[in-house]
């Protein structure tokens, strides 16, 4: 079944379970109608000066088919995702509890995410197995990231899509991973490419804090002669550190 997530969560427990993840962030700001969503939340009784992010989660998830449960990450999110869960809740939705702890504590961590397998039904075999699988289109991810800040062969578009996606891995990794080798041939082919501007000739910008509602601000500031070269939160998506 599909599981909604409103923030990063550990996927390989998802996946493991058989389960596909689906990033609501996602769905909502690359939707068509993504003012209708907003509307049909305050419908729903939203006030009008709530975060424009839930309620376009909101009115996401109640379009979706087949979405069987969603996350609530009840410590370490915005705090509006508790209205939005019990909302959710009261419409018959079921809503599946994770909470990041407040103290950067291993032991607390983890006692949270084996308490995320039980709910789901799965092992550590499982979830190591999936990890594994995760990493290596990560791996792939991590090499576009650098080819982006470091040889300016990415746009600040293209980077912001592909570690933006690494939040759920698009619901099928496989075929996530195909097309970041599809958009790793395409680099290296600029590299000889004298009609693709270098992040080197432009302007290099970072962007941080959650990423943009209008992901069309990319090829604009590309008009203006600047590139993102660094996108904080997404990047945080694709594990970089591990």
């Amino acid at each position: 079944m599909k599981i909604g997530i409103t923030t990063t969560v550990p996927i390989e427990v998802i996946y493991a379970a058989g389960h596909i993840p689906v990033d609501l962030n996602n769905v909502f700001v690359s939707h068509p109608e993504r003012e209708r969503l907003i509307e049909e939340a305050e419908l729903a009784g939203f006030p009008r000066s709530f975060c424009a992010w839930v309620k376009g989660i909101y009115g996401a998830a109640r379009e979706m088919e087949g979405l069987g449960a969603v996350v609530a990450v009840t410590q370490g999110d915005c705090s509006n995702t508790h209205g939005l869960m019990e909302t959710l809740q009261s419409e018959g939705v079921e809503v599946i509890p994770f909470a990041y702890p407040y103290e950067r504590d291993y032991g607390l961590l983890r006692a949270q995410v084996e308490a995320f397998m039980r709910l789901l039904e799965v092992g550590w075999d499982e979830v190591e197995k999936a990890l594994k699988r995760l990493d290596r289109v990560r791996r792939r991810a991590h090499r576009l990231d650098e080819l982006t800040w470091r040889e300016g062969l990415v746009t600040g578009l293209e980077n912001h899509l592909v570690l933006v996606g690494c939040s759920d891995m698009e619901g099928d990794p496989e075929a996530y991973g195909r097309k970041l080798d599809h958009l790793l041939g395409r680099a290296r082919e600029r590299e000889g490419d004298p009609r693709f501007p270098r992040a080197g000739e432009m302007v290099r910008l970072g962007y941080l804090g959650v990423p943009p509602m209008a992901p069309e601000l990319y090829d604009y500031l590309e008009t203006l002669g600047a590139r993102v070269v660094y996108n904080e939160v997404q990047r945080q998506f694709s594990l970089p550190f591990r």
